[in-house]
């Protein structure tokens, strides 16, 4: 791969000055990620595939706060450092960020806006590509309110209430998941009553959502949730004039007090 043995040379560099660096690793036949601490350990780096690193390095500053980190990330990787950092949930100014440019074919894949790395750091790897038109988006606001409403009734009636969509997600971290609270999400029912699950959930995603597109890798049930928050990140750009990830010193529109409790001691 291309991108690989740059993306090396670079991680060496920083090894130097850090404490570790968080980034996939190849071995034992799967990819995971690793926090690698000597250059020796660089023939097992790895790029693909895709793997929420952010949530890795949010425990691992939770434990150890007084590291001095260095994490790869790609575009979608880097708006959400930036979120989470709002709410306290890392310190980014114990982190260097090393950025992954996407391929064409990567950003094709996610339909994505901005496959590139460069709001938090200036040392990125591989070439800049070009933008990918949201097509699905643009299709759904072609249709009907009815027909829009049954569409996503078919959708979440596939729905095993597996909780993958929020497990995957690197914005998913309040200490109490209003999604298991009786209250608002009825228990031994699958599928969930709708639309409520699934609204509960995007309400938390206001102001947060990257298109990262992992809770879509991870639902068995291939509901196009990315579809879902891609127009939820439309209506608060359209509303509130908030880029989700586009800006480390704007305050976005909606913070829960569950989220900043949660960060307490980042």
């Amino acid at each position: 791969m291309k991108r690989l043995e740059p993306l090396k040379k670079v991680v060496a560099e920083a090894l130097r000055e850090l404490d570790g660096v968080l980034a996939l690793r190849a071995k034992w036949g799967g990819v995971a990620p690793h926090l690698f601490k000597g250059q020796e350990e660089l023939e097992e780096l790895a790029i693909a595939p895709k793997y929420p690193l952010p949530q890795t390095l949010r425990l691992i500053q939770r434990a150890h706060p007084e590291s001095r980190l260095g994490l790869v990330v790609r575009g979608c990787e880097e708006r959400g450092l930036i979120e989470m950092a709002k709410r306290n949930q890392i310190d980014l100014e114990r982190i260097r960020v090393i950025g992954l440019a996407c391929t064409a074919e990567e950003a094709q894949d996610c339909r994505c806006a901005r496959p590139y790395p460069g709001l938090l750091t200036d040392i990125i790897v591989g070439e800049k590509t070009e933008a990918v038109p949201n097509e699905l988006v643009e299709e759904f606001l072609s249709k009907g309110r009815e027909e829009r409403l049954e569409f996503w009734k078919k959708q979440f009636a596939k729905c095993i209430k597996c909780y993958g969509c929020r497990n995957a997600c690197p914005q998913c971290f309040c200490p109490e998941c209003t999604l298991e609270d009786e209250i608002w999400v009825e228990t031994g029912r699958i599928p969930p009553p709708f639309p409520s699950f699934h609204l509960v959930r995007a309400m938390h995603t206001v102001g947060k959502c990257v298109g990262c597109r992992e809770c879509e890798l991870s639902c068995p049930a291939n509901i196009p949730l990315t579809t879902l928050y891609a127009l939820i990140r439309r209506e608060v750009e359209e509303m509130f004039g908030y880029e989700t990830g586009g800006d480390l010193e704007a305050q976005p529109p909606l913070v829960l007090p569950m989220e900043l409790e949660s960060g307490d001691g980042i």
